[in-house]
This record gives C-alpha cells, sequence and structure tokens, in this order.
C-alpha cells in the first residue's frame, strides 16, 4: 500500500500524496469501479439497493475520495507538476463519471428496485438517481449518447481551463510601490507588502490582486493612480482587455465554447436551453420563477440603492474633490463616507478580531447552539498553516474539519467548504462512516510576530463557510447521497451558511470572540453600535450587485446565443439593474469562476433564493431570544434537526415547514437589509 492516494484506512495521507502517485492511483480505482459497474448491471445481479451498494457504491466512495483529495490540493497547494499530473486524469475520471451517469443498464436496475423494500433516506436517494440518469443521458441512444459523453468531457477540460486561468492571471500581476504611493494603506498591509518586496528582493512594497492585499488598497490608498492600476489590473484578470503578456490567460473564448456546450447538451436532453436543465433538480420552478424573483427584488431594492449612490457623490464632491468619481474611487469614496457617516473605520474593528480569538468564539456558539463539542485533533496536513478539528457529542465523534485560512501562491481565491468523505453506514462493514469537511478561506497572515487580522467582512465569511460545514458534519443521515449536504437542493444549499452569518451581527456572540490585537480588550460596546448603524450602509447597491451576476447567469444560460459575444447581455442587464456602471474594459464575466468553473450554472440566483430561506429561519431566534440577549437553545435544537440533521433525505421546503411550521417569507430579508418599508 505504497500509493498514498490508495490508503482508505482512515484520513487522506495529504503530507505523502505526490504528483506521482496520481496516475496509478486513478489507474487502480478506475480499473475497480469500471468492475464493479460491470458485475451489478449483469442480468443476474439482483434488483436490490443494498446488493447494489455494497459492490458498486463502496467502489465509487473510494474513487471520489481520492479523486477528491487530488482536486483539492489542485485547489490549494497548486504546482505545475501537480497540475499536469491533475490534467492527465480528468479526462478518464470524467469519462468514467459520465459512462456512469448514462449507463441505462444501471439505470434500469434502479428503476427495478421494489420502493417498498426501502426506508425513507433510501426512496429519496433512489429518487434522486433516477432523477439523475436522466439529466445524464441515460435515456439516450447512438450518437446522440456518444456526443454528451464528449461534451462532459470537454466541459471538465474547458471548466479546469478556466479555472487554472483565473488563478494564473492574479498571481502573475506584482507591482513594486514605493512608499509615497502606498500612502494611507494601514500598518499591517504596510508590513505584509514590505516583507513581501523583500521577499523578491526589491525594494518598496509589493502589491498583487489577492484579495487581502488588493481590497485595503481599494478602499485606503489616497493615491487615485495607485487604486486606477489595481482596478485595471484586477477588471481585466484573464481577458482579451489584460495589458500585454497577461493576454495569455484569455478566458472569453473558453467562455464561448463552455456556452455552446451547454446549450447543444440541453437540447440533446430535450431541453430548449441549460437554464431549464439546471432548475429540474432545484426548489425553482423554472428561469422564469427565478427572473421574476430577481427582477422583484431588484425593483424592492432600486430607491434604496439609488439613495447610496446619490450620498456617495454628495460626500465625494464636498468633502474628497472628487466631482466625477471614477470607478476605482468608489470603494475608497465608501470607505470614507462610512467612517465620517459612523464614526469608524474597517481598521478599527479590525484590530479587535485576531483569528485565534474569533476561532474560539464561533466555536463557543456552534457548541451552544448544537450541542456538540469541538476540540483540536491530529491529522496529516498539505500546509503548515492548516488546522484540524473534531466535533463530538456526548463524547462520541460526530465529525471532522480541516481549516486552512491564509492567502498564499498557488491557492485559489475565495472560501468554500467541501467534504473529504459524508457519513455513511457502510454497506461493506456494516460501520458508520463520520464525515470530513475542509474549510478553506484566503485571509492575511499575521506580521510582526501577532496573530492574523480580520475584517469583519472576514468574520463573516468563516461564519458562512462552517454554516456549511454544519450542514455536512451534524448530519444524522445514514445514507451516502442523501447525507448531509447531497441531495440538497442547490438554491437551498446556502441556507445554514447565509444563516449562521447573521450571529456575527449579535453582540452577545461578539463579545466573546474580539480582543484587541496590542490589549486584549474586548470590542467596546460603542464601537459595536457603530457597527450595527452602518450594518446596512450601501444594502441596496449590495444587493443589485448580487442581482446584476445572478440575472446576468440565468439570461447567459436561457435567452443570450452562445455563438454571438456575451459582453452585450452583461451590458443590457447592468444598464437595468445597476446604479453604478463600471467601465468599458471591465471584464468580471472572465473570472465568474462560480458559473464556469463550479456548480452555479444557471443556479447563481441560489444565493438570494436561499438568503430569504436564511433570513426567516433566523427570524426564528430573533423571537426566542433569551432575556440575557443569547440564543435560545431550544430554538437551535429545532433547527438543527429540521434542517442540519435532515440533509437532502427530504425535500428542502420540507425541512424549512418542519423548523418554522410555514413557508419562507421575503419580509425578513428586506427587513434585515433596512429596506422594509
Amino acid at each position: 500500500m505504497s500509493n498514498p492516494l490508495l490508503d482508505f484506512n482512515d484520513l487522506p495521507l495529504f503530507d505523502r500524496i505526490a504528483p506521482a502517485d496520481v496516475a496509478p492511483a486513478m489507474d487502480t480505482l478506475l480499473a475497480r469501479a469500471d468492475a464493479a459497474l460491470e458485475t451489478v448491471t449483469a442480468p443476474d445481479f439482483p434488483a436490490r439497493w443494498d446488493a447494489i451498494a455494497k459492490e458498486l457504491d463502496v467502489a465509487t466512495e473510494e474513487l471520489g475520495r481520492a479523486w477528491g483529495a487530488v482536486s483539492h490540493l489542485n485547489s490549494v497547494a497548486d504546482t505545475a507538476e501537480l497540475r499536469a499530473a491533475y490534467n492527465e486524469a480528468l479526462p478518464r475520471v470524467t469519462e468514467f463519471w459520465t459512462r456512469l451517469g448514462a449507463d441505462e443498464r444501471l439505470y434500469a436496475k434502479y428503476k427495478a428496485i421494489d420502493p417498498a423494500t426501502l426506508n425513507a433516506e433510501q426512496r429519496q436517494a433512489r429518487s434522486n438517481a433516477i432523477r439523475n440518469f436522466v439529466l445524464s443521458g441515460a435515456e439516450l441512444q447512438g450518437a446522440a449518447k456518444e456526443r454528451f459523453a464528449q461534451i462532459q468531457e470537454r466541459m471538465a477540460e474547458l471548466s479546469q481551463k478556466f479555472s487554472e486561468n483565473a488563478l494564473d492571471a492574479t498571481d502573475a500581476f506584482a507591482y513594486y510601490a514605493d512608499a509615497g504611493e502606498v500612502d494611507g494603506l494601514p500598518d499591517d498591509v504596510l508590513q505584509a507588502t514590505r516583507a513581501a518586496a523583500e521577499q523578491d528582493g526589491k525594494p518598496g512594497h509589493k502589491l498583487t490582486l489577492k484579495m487581502p492585499c488588493y481590497l485595503p488598497v481599494m478602499q485606503f490608498a489616497r493615491n487615485s493612480a495607485l487604486r486606477e492600476r489595481l482596478y485595471r489590473a484586477y477588471a481585466t484578470r484573464a481577458s482579451d482587455q489584460a495589458e500585454g503578456d497577461a493576454k495569455r490567460f484569455d478566458n472569453t473564448a473558453l467562455i464561448g465554447e463552455i456556452l455552446a456546450l451547454r446549450r447543444e447538451e440541453a437540447q440533446l436532453l430535450g431541453y430548449a436551453n441549460f437554464g431549464e436543465v439546471s432548475v429540474v433538480p432545484k426548489m425553482a420552478e423554472s428561469p422564469a420563477q427565478v427572473v421574476a424573483f430577481l427582477r422583484d427584488l431588484a425593483h424592492r431594492a432600486r430607491p434604496y440603492a439609488e439613495r447610496d449612490v446619490a450620498d456617495l457623490r454628495a460626500f465625494a464632491a464636498e468633502h474628497l474633490a472628487l466631482a466625477d468619481p471614477q470607478p476605482w474611487d468608489w470603494p475608497y469614496i465608501s470607505e470614507k463616507l462610512k467612517e465620517a457617516r459612523y464614526a469608524f473605520s474597517e481598521q478599527e474593528v479590525k484590530q479587535y478580531f485576531t483569528a485565534p480569538k474569533v476561532l474560539a468564539g464561533l466555536f463557543k456558539i456552534i457548541e451552544t447552539l448544537f450541542d456538540v463539542a469541538i476540540r483540536r485533533d491530529s491529522a496529516p496536513v498539505w500546509n503548515r498553516a492548516v488546522e484540524f478539528y473534531r466535533i463530538e457529542r456526548g463524547g462520541r465523534l460526530v465529525g471532522q474539519f480541516y481549516l486552512d485560512q491564509p492567502a498564499r501562491k498557488g491557492k485559489r481565491g475565495g472560501a468554500w467548504m467541501d467534504d473529504v468523505r459524508t457519513r455513511w453506514l457502510r454497506p461493506d462493514t456494516g460501520q458508520l462512516q463520520t464525515p470530513v469537511a475542509h474549510l478553506v478561506c484566503n485571509f492575511a497572515e499575521g506580521t510582526g510576530g501577532k496573530p492574523p487580522l480580520l475584517t469583519h467582512d472576514d468574520v463573516i465569511t468563516l461564519f458562512h463557510e462552517f454554516g456549511h460545514g454544519l450542514h455536512h458534519m451534524l448530519t444524522q443521515v445514514n445514507e451516502r447521497d442523501v447525507s448531509g449536504i447531497g441531495g440538497v437542493e442547490w438554491d437551498a444549499v446556502e441556507l445554514p451558511s447565509q444563516f449562521m452569518e447573521n450571529f456575527c451581527w449579535e453582540w452577545d456572540v461578539l463579545k466573546h470572540m474580539t480582543a484587541h490585537v496590542d490589549t486584549g480588550e474586548p470590542l467596546p460596546r460603542a464601537l459595536f453600535d457603530k457597527m450595527i448603524a452602518a450594518k446596512n450602509f450601501q444594502s441596496g447597491m449590495g444587493t443589485l450587485r448580487q442581482i446584476e451576476f445572478a440575472l446576468f447567469d440565468m439570461l447567459l444560460h436561457t435567452e443570450h446565443d452562445p455563438a454571438q459575444d456575451f459582453m452585450p447581455l452583461l451590458a443590457q442587464v447592468r444598464e437595468e439593474v445597476a446604479v453604478i456602471q463600471p467601465p468599458a474594459f471591465s471584464r468580471t464575466a472572465h473570472t465568474f469562476s462560480h458559473i464556469f468553473a463550479g456548480g452555479y450554472a444557471a443556479g447563481y440566483y441560489s444565493y438570494k433564493w436561499a438568503e430569504v430561506l436564511s433570513a426567516d429561519a433566523y427570524a426564528a431566534f430573533e423571537e426566542t431570544t433569551r432575556p440575557d440577549g443569547t440564543p435560545d437553545p431550544a430554538t437551535g435544537r429545532r433547527y438543527r434537526e429540521a434542517i442540519l440533521e435532515a440533509g437532502g433525505s427530504r425535500p428542502a421546503m420540507e425541512s424549512f415547514k418542519a423548523f418554522r411550521g410555514r413557508e419562507p417569507s421575503l419580509d425578513a430579508l428586506l427587513r434585515h437589509q433596512g429596506m422594509a418599508a
């Protein structure tokens, strides 16, 4: 068992996995999975859930776990060697999953299983499987089936290349600024950028497009030319508008081909467009319903957004001598207006949010609400900054998770939760397999021997990803395909993550998770009150920004002709929705990884859709807050049992109604964001 990717005894051996291990491991696991598929599809193999699971699901689960480890390393520890090994194996892995999902013999076996022999979880999993077989081309014949498989393989290549271009374009940019140019930047950012320049043997400050550097430059740098330089580089990443050599990462052609293939795939399945395919397994009933929902929300948010822009323009003219603000000025103006209106800055708040203290506070709220204990644990990791923890209830292991917080070269941007393995009553051993999750962020590292400092937005991000993690780890479902987030409708999967964000605005939660980096003093109540006053600062603009992305995504996958340039559609959506128009050179679509290299194609609306669910769910906690201001554990238990523990074992609406006693209402969302009439 010298190949670490073939060791399934416990956790992945991340410290031992090497690029050279990928190909032989995939050879072995694909051969096993192929053999299992042939076994269960033989005419004399019984059409029984447990028999199929014991043979096929065990083989495919091991393949999924090993490939998941490789994919994860490709996202957090990218090297030329690993990328080459990943890309070599990707077509073979994609081909197997495509063939499995479209195998008419296996489809027939599943249809032949007697539902009366199944428990409720298995019935839901079987129902999902039959639907997914249809969406995976199992009913296609001959040339159509072959073409469907070719599309899946090509799509996997294109998505991977899109992701690589976005990462490489971000990593490739560096500007070495002199001390005069970086006036206004926070001390911790100045220290980090100076250290980065020194490491490269250069004078001054190394500025990059990684979020812990880019965002503070846009918010705090007084030098407008510097802000313009970084803004232009950021807004043109991976596009035809990038400067010089950076054009080699252009994603334009990839986007066109991805859209064309999605349209072709949809038509092979008998749908008019990919948007129609996308909503089949979701809560939303049709693309038209989604578009109507987004436009209704945009209509309600627009007056608030217009007021936000008018405030910014007036402040810029009166206090900053900016009569005609440019796109790279808006974040700077926003920060200055916020400081003036609410008498505090993000930098002031940041000093109280040291990463270790925030984590301790987050764990405390999770332990209190969900009746668990979180403890440090040990596991092989891919980077020394990675931490590993276990969750227990009554001394019994519930789940475990890796936490990878800092941004670094070779790690893709953003934040995400991914599964390492899923809770499953294993059919091969009869043992209960506990779930394990990856929780990945991109925060700034600590400088000068001090712990990392998080912005309040970083804190919200951390809570968000933990919401996903809890959904995955606290499940009590034993059937793998509907355990945790498995089988949950994509437009409901953000409910637990967005739900957790609300606690970042509760005094009785925050006071336990703050300590000034120098004095150790907790966040002052007066400063918290200013933060609350500013909570919905520019929420109208923020809402329209999300709707712009979501509406563009859905129209791109329904009304747009893939043979045509997609930029006019983006311009049309911005004209309809946006209150500040970006410059003509802006190319946000070219790094829109959610829809071109993630699972959100014709599904980005899910964030706003699920926000309605999460705001209404959180309202139940507001209604039951205890006299001392802390959340009610009884409400936490009901939420845990109805939403988190149920996972995908029943439709999301049933789980929501089990918790709330009724269907969700938009009112809570509008109220939470300060947009209620």
